[in-house]
């Protein structure tokens, strides 16, 4: 007699999209501060943030909307100082750098290019304008107008 095999391929699709398959996506900057008030002064008043609530609702946190889903969270406790690289830096993107000095200037915090000369801007070859100066712990920051 003859038998019959008969295979059977079961095809199973996986949902690749779900949250456990997705890239990781940033979420918050978080920098330690000797003096909240002054930081929190100098990310409001110069850079230009809205804070956000703070869900510690304590005076060791104030917290910053950056961006879509993105914040900075600025921590009190920082002691002494630290000094940082400019390379090693965060950015802000603004519609004008050159409205942007003029804050900086008012404010009498100078600024340097990308290597370091004071006073002067960067133009990259993208035509991107960018500038880099430091909050009042020496954290570096870049203002650029990239598109």
């Amino acid at each position: 007699m003859f038998m019959r095999i008969v295979t059977v391929t079961v095809i199973t699709f996986f949902d690749f999209t779900s949250a456990q398959s997705q890239k990781p996506t940033f979420n918050h900057l978080a920098i330690y501060v000797a003096d909240l008030e002054k930081s929190s002064a100098f990310y409001q008043d110069v850079i230009g943030l809205d804070t956000m609530t703070n869900p510690f609702h304590d005076n060791k946190h104030v917290w910053f909307d950056i961006g879509e889903r993105i914040q900075l969270h600025i921590i009190a406790g920082l002691t002494g100082t630290s000094k940082h690289s400019q390379d090693n830096h965060f950015c802000f993107r603004v519609a004008s750098v050159d409205s942007f000095l003029q804050k900086l200037v008012k404010a009498g915090i100078e600024y340097h290019n990308a290597q370091g000369i004071k006073n002067e801007m960067t133009i990259r070859p993208d035509g991107v304008k960018q500038i880099y100066f430091t909050d009042p712990d020496g954290y570096w920051i870049e203002i650029n107008d990239a598109k």
